[in-house]
C-alpha cells in the first residue's frame, strides 16, 4: 500500500534557531519552511519535519540516520564542525567512533536536543 509513497522523517525539537544551526549549519540540510508547529528541512529529497515539543524524550536508540559514502571523511568533517560522536563500551569502535560490523560501518551522534542520530556506510551501495 505504501511502497510507492515518499517517506517522511520526523524528529522532536524545542528551539528553531538551535535546530536550524544544527541541521542546516552543521549537517548541511536545506531549511524549507518553518511555522509554529515545526521546521522542515530537505535531506536529499526526503522532508525532515522537526516538530516543536515542550520536552524531548531522549531515546536510547537511533531516531534518524543517513547512509553515506566514505564514512571516515564524513565523521572527520562533522567532528571538525563540533559534532561529538558517541562511544559505547559494548561496541568495538575505532578512534573516530565508527563501529565496524563486517560490511557495515556506523557512527552515532546527538543533536542539541538529545536525539540520537547516525551515519552509516553499508556493504551495499549507499
Amino acid at each position: 500500500m505504501l511502497q510507492d509513497a515518499k517517506l517522511m522523517a520526523f524528529v522532536a525539537i524545542r528551539d528553531e534557531k538551535q535546530a536550524t544551526d544544527f541541521y542546516s549549519g552543521i549537517l548541511g540540510l536545506t531549511k524549507v519552511s518553518a511555522d509554529s508547529f515545526a521546521v522542515v528541512f530537505d535531506s536529499a529529497g526526503v522532508p525532515l519535519r522537526a516538530a516543536f515539543v515542550k520536552e524531548v524524550d531522549e531515546a536510547k536508540h537511533t531516531v534518524l540516520g543517513w547512509q553515506v559514502k566514505g564514512i571516515e571523511d564524513v565523521v572527520r568533517g562533522l567532528t571538525a564542525k563540533g559534532v561529538t560522536f558517541e562511544r559505547y563500551g559494548f561496541l568495538k569502535q575505532d578512534d573516530l567512533g565508527i563501529w565496524n560490523a563486517g560490511t557495515d560501518k556506523v557512527a552515532w551522534f546527538k543533536d542539541p536536543f538529545g536525539n540520537l542520530l547516525s551515519v552509516s556506510e553499508h556493504g551495499l551501495k549507499a
